[in-house]
């Protein structure tokens, strides 16, 4: 925990919003600062102030920080996950498919976060006051996705890298079946959440964030193409969405696929039992000593078989 602080408001950040002042002043994350700011921890010229208030030039800005909320989520023993990596600052894992990262409605246990608490792999635990549930989690991947995620084991650590997510400095490369033939191209669109459901999201809006993704073909199948997606944004959903809304949906897919019409492939995408979709390489900086880490996981046994499946069709 930091130590309690002093600051004066520069001319730079005269009128900034009390809380934006501190989150650059401090390296600490706004939700974070917003809850020391109600505990009354923060006072501008000796008086406490709303974090929405606006600081002026020369203002003497007391703050006395407060230990880290602790989460809610539970340690559970017997949650199934590889662990590639762990130093001081942040641990490395391959994510099976099926499992849900982090507590939420309709998961309360039984998640990624369970099984890293279980082996004490957060050295301290806080999080955003909206949700403390998700102790050093920074980006997710999907219940049905495979492959390799990072996890903050600090809250300095999750700031920085959350950084570098939001700025999409972050290598990521997934491997995918998807049905019918893909063609090599760059999905450049927008991306939000459905107008009429809410479970999904769609390119097919009027305003929305930008959306990137570069689909390989690495392989053509008999009805089925293996594709190789590379991220330059990372939104929900985003590359299920392409591959979708392009004809040519993630094999598996529930949410945005249908039944394949080739008897032989559904037959394939029922055995797998989730989307044919693996994060197989994640490159990054370490949020503390500016080392570049790149990792690179193979898809699974089950992935594998589907492939060879489909290979087995089209011979």
């Amino acid at each position: 925990m930091i130590a309690p602080q002093r600051l004066l408001v520069p001319r730079e950040a005269g009128g900034s919003r009390l809380d934006r002042f501190l989150a650059g002043a401090l390296d600490v994350s706004r939700s974070e600062l917003q809850r020391w700011i109600a505990a009354g921890r923060v006072t501008v010229d000796g008086a406490p102030r709303a974090a929405s208030a606006h600081v002026r030039e020369g203002e003497r800005v007391d703050v006395e920080p407060m230990g880290p909320a602790t989460t809610e989520a539970r340690p559970e023993e017997g949650v199934e996950f590889a662990v590639l990596y762990v130093d001081d600052d942040l641990v490395v894992v391959d994510k099976p498919a099926g499992l849900v990262v982090h507590p939420a409605r309709g998961h309360a246990g039984g998640t990624l976060v369970n099984g890293l608490l279980a082996l004490g792999l957060f050295r301290e635990l806080s999080d955003d006051t909206s949700d403390n549930e998700r102790p050093g989690i920074v980006h997710r991947l999907d219940k049905g996705t495979s492959g390799v995620m990072v996890v903050a084991r600090t809250p300095e650590a999750r700031e920085r890298l959350k950084g570098q997510f939001q700025a999409h400095s972050i290598e990521r490369a997934y491997r995918a079946l998807v049905v019918g033939e893909a063609r090599e191209r760059t999905h450049d669109t927008l991306h939000g959440r459905h107008p009429r459901d809410r479970m999904r999201f769609t390119t097919r809006l009027r305003s929305g964030k930008r959306a990137v993704t570069h689909v390989r073909v690495l392989a053509r199948l008999a009805g089925a193409t293996f594709v190789e997606c590379t991220l330059q944004t990372g939104r929900t959903h985003q590359i299920r969405v392409h591959l979708a809304e392009s004809g040519t949906p993630v094999l598996g897919d529930s949410l945005y696929g249908k039944a394949p019409r080739d008897e032989q492939v559904r037959a394939v995408g029922e055995r797998l039992g989730h989307q044919a979709l693996h994060a197989r390489v994640l490159g990054f900086v370490h949020p503390t000593t500016g080392r570049p880490m790149r990792f690179e996981v193979e898809p699974p046994a089950d992935f594998l078989e589907a492939l060879q499946a489909l290979e087995a069709l089209s011979a």
